[in-house]
């Protein structure tokens, strides 16, 4: 049987669940199977069930969270939060295969006591363009530099990779058992990972866009995944 990788949905204002497909079809290319873990899901009756976890991109989480005031930027879903922040607690303490992907990587911070940029524009004016207007899902924004020693750096073996970029916050300060694996040239944190875990690596790109097209966000899964088969 192959890897069975638990897969977090957003909620819209209508109550819909959500996902895009390319996080469903990223797994399958590496080999798992999707299944989809929506707020409100019983956390402990499923998680004996999965192999990995991949925690997927969408809105901002509650500030109060973290302990700080909201930007008037900030949006979220508490709901949403709240599931997410303890799937996550309880991934990290069962040592499941984790990976963190935009929201996803400032959840994994969160989760572990880290706090987060609220809006790169206003409170990081030295930052690039972070959040492009009216591009592909796979647009190039800018490169990353990869730390040596790190998790990432092995899996795509190179000091630099070109990622695509949605997003208007960031990790601020690490949290616990967290160190940072890659940082944009402007400074914006833009991987992070647990040495003590399996695998637990976050990105704040959208690798599920780019898998397809470029072999070193595809071996981003593959190893996720791998890491998820070998707990069996």
């Amino acid at each position: 049987m192959p890897p069975v990788i638990g897969v977090t949905t957003g909620i819209d204002d209508k109550g819909f669940f959500s996902l895009r497909s390319e996080y469903v079809r990223a797994v399958e290319k590496a080999g798992g199977v999707a299944v989809l873990l929506a707020p409100g899901t019983l956390i402990e009756a499923v998680l004996e069930r999965l192999d990995g976890v991949l925690l997927s991109g969408g809105s901002d989480i509650d500030p109060a969270i973290y302990g700080e005031p909201a930007h008037p930027t900030s949006q979220w879903k508490r709901e949403r939060d709240d599931f997410e922040l303890s799937l996550t607690r309880t991934v990290l303490d069962h040592d499941v295969p984790l990976l963190a992907i935009c929201r996803g990587q400032q959840v994994l911070n969160v989760a572990a006591g880290g706090t987060l940029v609220q809006d790169i524009p206003s409170q990081q004016p030295q930052a690039g363009a972070h959040y492009p207007k009216d591009v592909d899902r796979a647009h190039i924004a800018h490169d990353v530099a990869v730390l040596p020693g790190t998790r990432l750096r092995e899996i795509v073996g190179r000091d630099r990779l070109a990622v695509n970029s949605f997003h208007h916050q960031s990790v601020k300060d690490l949290g616990r058992g967290l160190l940072l694996s890659a940082r944009a040239d402007d400074g914006i944190v833009e991987a992070i990972e647990s040495p003590a875990h399996r695998f637990v690596v976050g990105v704040q790109w959208h690798p599920e866009a780019m898998w397809n097209r470029d072999p070193d966000h595809q071996e981003l899964f593959r190893s996720f995944v791998g890491a998820a088969g070998s707990r069996r």
